[in-house]
Order: C-alpha cells, then structure tokens, then sequence
C-alpha cells in the first residue's frame, strides 16, 4: 500500500533515494522495484530487520535482481549523510512522531541535491482530529503522534526551509474508517469485531484490486483521506558568474 506516487516524484532507475522512517520499508520496496538506489533510515533497528528480510525474498524470489543500497539505523533530527546526498527523499508518516520538526526539515533539506524531489507524508488534519477525539491512548504514548498539522502550516515550514511546492494530494479514504473503530472501540484491541471485519475487508481490497474500491478511494480521498502528500523541490544552486577581468586594470 503506497501513499506516495513515485511517477510525481520523478524517480528514474539509478537514482539514489532516501526512505526517511522507512518503517516496514514498503516504498523502500517500490523505489527497488523501479531500479533505484535506496537507503531505508528508521530509529527502531526491529523495523530495519523486518525490511532486510523482505529485500532477501525479493531476491529470493526473483522479483530483484540486485539489492542496491542499504538499511541505517538513525535519527531524523542528525541525519548522518553529507549535503546534498540524496536525488529523492521519501519521509512518510514521521513528522507527526516528531518534536522538533523545524530542525527534521532543516537535516531533509541539507541532504537533498539541488533539484532534486521530496515526497513528506502526515495525517490530514480533521480524520487525525477524530482519531485524538476518540482516544487518548492514540496519540498519548511513547512514539505516538505530537501535532496534528494544518496543510499550510506544513507547507510553510518546507517553504521556510527553501524548498519549492510542487502539489498535493490525500490517499486512503478507505483507511480513515478503520482507524475511527479503532479509536472508539480500542487502540489496542484490534480483534474487537467490527474492527476486525473492517481489517480484513481492506486487506481483502489490497489483494484483488476492484475497479469499484478504485472509483470510491479516488472520489472520497479529497475528503476523507487519511495522508496528506506534499511534493517539493530543492531550489537549484544559481549558476556561477564568471566575470571576465579587465587586461588593463
């Protein structure tokens, strides 16, 4: 299940891209299906685990080639790479996780090539806000979500940072309801039954693609989505003035 759309990330074969919380690594995944160099940074090494295991039965399996890249063990607030590092960064649902959201933006940007695209994912903000009305153990607990963010306010901040808006969208309509029962019937209780039906209808979605599910995401997600995307851009370097010097000064 992917939030962000690699076609407007313009990610091309080779290309080096960093996965910035890259949990269980599922747009790690895409970006090695699409030919790319990937780093997957996340501050639980269990995840990291999780994602080596899944690259190993690709390959087992065929499905790649070759495993370009690497798995980092790292915090988002002192990212350990140089300037201009990276062609792409994808940083899906972390920055909600996150205190200090100023200084994550500041490292993204500090490691992103001059024009080169970042995918940020968070919760939109009234499904979120229905998630924290329901239940204080979804947001209240260790690793839990911060802030609840308003999409210009996210947008300003990247702006700030000097990157450049390059569009939006939601996904995941079809997600948000399950999250409400969740909340409402017990964040730690997922086998509760309408929570569980629920589950295994979008897993039942996820697996046979009906044209009908595609129709009903795509119409309600402006509305009821559960990711805001925002795509941007770091600003290219200026091009260097070379000036001519006077042979008679």
């Amino acid at each position: 299940m992917l939030t962000v759309d690699f076609d407007r990330l313009r990610l091309r074969p080779g290309d080096l891209i960093l996965d910035m919380g890259a949990g269980g690594g599922r747009h790690s995944f895409e970006a090695l299906r699409r030919g790319a160099t990937v780093v997957a940074l996340d501050y639980d090494e269990g995840e990291l685990k999780d994602v080596r295991a899944v690259v190993g039965g690709m390959l087992a399996a065929g499905e790649l080639e070759e495993f370009h890249g690497g798995t980092v063990n790292g915090d988002a607030l002192a990212l350990p790479f140089p300037d201009d590092s990276f062609d792409h960064i994808v940083t899906s649902e972390v920055l909600e996780h996150i205190g200090h959201v100023d200084r994550a933006v500041a490292e993204l940007t500090r490691i992103l090539k001059p024009g080169g695209r970042m995918a940020v994912t968070v919760p939109t903000r009234w499904p979120e806000r229905v998630n924290w009305a329901l239940s204080n153990e979804y947001h209240d607990r260790p690793g839990g979500h911060v802030r609840i963010f308003h999409q210009h306010e996210l947008e300003q901040k990247l702006d700030a940072a000097g990157l450049l808006l390059r569009g939006s969208h939601h996904a995941h309509a079809l997600h948000s309801p399950y999250w409400f029962l969740r909340c409402a019937l017990g964040v730690d209780q997922p086998e509760r039954l309408p929570t569980r039906t629920y589950h295994r209808f979008l897993v039942w979605e996820l697996t046979n693609r009906p044209r009908w599910a595609g129709w009903v995401e795509r119409g309600l997600s402006p509305v009821l989505g559960k990711s805001l995307v925002i795509y941007v851009e770091k600003a290219p370097r200026p091009p260097r003035v070379v000036t001519a010097r006077d042979p008679h000064a």
